[in-house]
């Protein structure tokens, strides 16, 4: 029986042997030459390829009409689009209570702080489109970003983003009530945008898209900027704390207290603002 070096994050996860520093777009793997499938972006693994790809039946041992042993069901993005659809027919059925008990006002911060993060999960229900537009961008962004960051890790990248949101809204906009989760929106923007920089990946149509629902902030009347600007940075911030610690050595060390000290500054930013 012979010994297997134990794959290093610079060596294929399939050919520990093998050196490279091409990774998975959608699992984050290292993959040598032989394992990398050509994709839109960048190149998948086997797994991530799945079965309708020839080259990953061949490299996995998997037959026509088999399930793709990496498939994943985005189930945090699911069970926030129902959260989201469960609250706003709350919204609709209280005329309005629930929005009242759940929205973000600045000069409550103090004494009812949790507001900074519950206006994410309520929408206008004056407009239709306000919940249409961020649920749809909610499913577009959040399939593929849990994919490539998992479950746990997209929970907090959400939940940091619309909290950071609220805290540029407390800097910029102290007046403002806000609701809705168009700050953890661009929150998986700016997270997307750093994973795929850190792949290798081009950004071209992702930062015209940006570009577009930014400058839409800034025109159309009664959005608010700030917390898509502060939503943003906090999860380009939080994506980039991530990919630094993503080896599994530094995952349960590193990585969780990168992500509290986010956490801890968005904290003490509110703080110092309250107390300013």
């Amino acid at each position: 029986m012979s010994q297997i070096p134990a794959a290093s994050k610079d060596a294929c996860y399939r050919h520990p042997d093998r050196e490279s520093f091409v990774l998975c777009q959608r699992c984050g793997n290292t993959i040598c030459g032989q394992c990398q499938i050509p994709a839109a972006v960048g190149n998948h693994c086997p797994e991530c390829a799945g079965a309708n790809s020839p080259q990953a039946a061949r490299l996995t041992g998997r037959g026509r009409g088999l399930r793709a042993s990496g498939s994943y069901r985005p189930t945090v993005t699911y069970a926030l689009l129902g959260t989201l659809g469960i609250v706003y027919v709350a919204q609709l059925l209280t005329s309005g209570w629930v929005t009242q008990q759940l929205l973000y006002w600045p000069p409550l911060t103090a004494i009812e702080p949790w507001r900074m993060v519950t206006a994410v999960f309520v929408h206008s229900t004056s407009s239709f489109f306000h919940i249409l537009f961020n649920g749809f961008s909610l499913y577009v962004l959040g399939t593929l970003v849990e994919r490539l960051i998992g479950p746990g890790r997209f929970v907090v990248l959400f939940l940091l983003a619309g909290f950071g949101g609220s805290v540029a809204v407390l800097w910029l906009a102290p007046s403002s009530a806000v609701i809705g989760a168009s700050g953890a929106v661009f929150g998986l923007f700016g997270a997307l945008f750093v994973i795929q920089r850190s792949f290798g990946g081009a950004n071209v149509q992702l930062l015209i898209v940006l570009a577009l629902n930014l400058v839409m902030g800034f025109v159309v009347p009664g959005i608010s900027w700030q917390a898509h600007i502060g939503g943003l940075i906090v999860g380009a911030l939080t994506a980039w704390a991530m990919v630094r610690t993503r080896s599994q050595s530094q995952r349960g060390g590193p990585q969780a207290w990168a992500l509290g000290g986010i956490a801890f500054g968005l904290v003490a930013l509110t703080a110092l603002r309250i107390l300013l």
